[in-house]
C-alpha cells in the first residue's frame, strides 16, 4: 500500500487484484469463448455462487462496478412512479452523484443510527405514504436499499435484518442489499450474517468484487429465478453489459474457489484491528465505532493536514470549523509493514 515514503490508506480498492485472479486470467488469456457472460467460466462462477448462497435457482449477473449495479438493479425493481428508501447516509444517497435520480427514481431518505435503518422507520415511511390522503401526488416507496457493511463500516445483525425483511415482506416491498464490501463483513468476528441468510432475506443483492480482491466487477444475485425478467436487456440499456463478460466471470470463479472470498477479508480485518488498537493507545478520538475495515477518526484540521503529509487517508466530513473526520481503510492487500509504518506515524494528538 505504500509508494515511496508515502502510505496509502484512503480506500480499499487501491491495489490491482489477488494474485490467484491474475494467474487464472493469464492461464485463460488465449482461450476463445462467447461474450456477454454466456461463457463457461461465467456459468461456473454462477454455480459456485449459487452453492455458496444456498440458492440453487438464483439468477446471477456480472456487472462492471457498484454504481452501475445499484443503478441497474434499482431501475429494474422499481416502477416509474416509485422511489427507493435508504439511510440518509447510504451510498446511493451520498456518494453516487445522483445516479439513482438520474435514472428517474427518487431516493427517499430514512433516519440512521450508526449508518443503519431500523424496521420501525421503514414501516413508518410506508405507513406515512398510505395514510396521506394526497399520496397520489407523492413518490411511492417501492423498495428498500441497505448495505452490509454500511457506509459507516457498521454491521446489521441477523436479528435486525430479519425484522427489516419482515416489514418489507408484510408490505410487498422488495429489499435490496449492496455488498460492495461484503467480504469484509463476512470476515468480521462480530458478524453473524451469512450469505445464505442474505439470500433468504433479500429479494436481490450483490457480492462485491471491486473492493474485495477483483480487478473490477460485482455479482448481482436474484435468489428467486425469474423475479426480474429481461434483466440482461436492462443491463445492456444501462451500458453496464460487459462484451468480454468472461473476464468478470473468471474473477468470481476464482473468488469462489477454495473459499477465497470468505478468507480474503481477514487480512483487512486483522490490519484494521491493529490500527484501531494503536489509535486508542495514542489517545485518538473515533467519530464512530466500526468493527470492519474502515476506521473513522476525529482530528483537528491542523493535525489532519500534518498526518496527511505522511499518510493518504480518505476525507469524510468537517464536523465544525476546526475538526474533520478522516477515514483509514484497510484491504485484502494491506501489508503488515505498512501497518507498522502507519502506527509509527501516529504521534500522540
Amino acid at each position: 500500500m505504500s509508494s515511496g515514503d508515502r502510505l496509502f490508506f484512503a480506500s480499499d480498492y487501491m491495489e490491482g487484484a489477488h494474485p490467484r485472479i491474475l494467474q487464472r486470467l493469464m492461464e485463460t488469456n488465449m482461450v476463445s469463448s462467447v461474450g456477454y457472460g454466456l461463457d463457461e467460466f461465467s456459468e461456473s462462477a454462477r454455480n459456485r455462487i449459487r452453492k455458496a448462497c444456498s440458492a440453487p435457482e438464483a439468477d446471477v449477473f456480472f456487472l462492471v462496478g457498484g454504481t452501475q449495479t445499484n443503478a441497474v438493479m434499482i431501475d429494474a425493481i422499481l416502477r416509474p412512479w416509485q422511489g427507493v428508501m435508504a439511510a440518509e447516509t447510504g451510498h446511493i444517497s451520498t456518494h453516487e452523484a445522483g445516479a439513482i435520480e438520474f435514472g428517474g427514481h427518487k431516493v427517499l431518505t430514512l433516519p440512521q443510527m450508526d449508518g443503519k435503518v431500523s424496521a420501525e422507520d421503514v414501516a413508518a415511511c410506508i405507513r406515512t405514504y398510505w395514510q396521506d390522503e394526497n399520496h397520489d401526488h407523492v413518490v411511492m416507496p417501492g423498495m428498500l436499499y441497505i448495505s452490509q457493511p454500511t457506509e459507516y463500516g457498521t454491521l446489521y445483525s441477523l436479528e435486525e435484518l430479519r425484522k427489516i425483511s419482515g416489514v418489507c415482506r408484510e408490505n410487498g416491498i422488495p429489499m435490496y442489499l449492496d455488498g460492495a464490501r461484503l467480504a469484509y463483513a463476512l470476515a468480521c468476528p462480530e458478524n453473524d450474517v451469512t450469505l445464505p441468510d442474505i439470500a433468504a432475506l433479500c429479494d436481490a443483492f450483490y457480492i462485491g468484487g471491486t473492493k474485495c480482491g477483483a480487478l473490477f466487477g460485482e455479482a448481482a444475485v436474484i435468489p428467486r429465478h425469474g423475479y426480474l425478467p429481461h434483466l440482461f436487456t436492462i443491463i445492456k440499456q444501462h451500458g453496464a453489459l460487459l462484451a468480454k463478460g468472461r473476464i468478470a466471470g473468471i474473477q468470481f470463479e476464482t473468488l469462489f474457489t477454495d473459499d477465497l472470498y470468505f478468507r480474503i477479508g481477514r487480512n483487512a480485518i486483522e490490519a484494521a484491528g491493529k490500527i484501531r488498537q494503536a489509535l486508542e493507545e495514542k489517545g485518538y478520538r473515533f467519530a464512530f465505532r466500526t468493527p470492519t475495515n474502515q476506521i473513522f477518526i476525529l482530528l483537528e484540521k491542523a493535525q489532519a493536514a500534518a498526518l496527511s503529509e505522511k499518510v493518504e487517508m480518505g476525507f469524510w466530513e468537517n464536523t465544525d470549523d476546526s475538526h474533520t473526520v478522516m477515514r483509514i481503510a484497510t484491504s485484502w492487500a494491506t501489508q503488515p509493514e505498512d501497518v507498522e509504518r502507519l502506527i509509527e506515524c501516529l504521534e500522540r494528538p
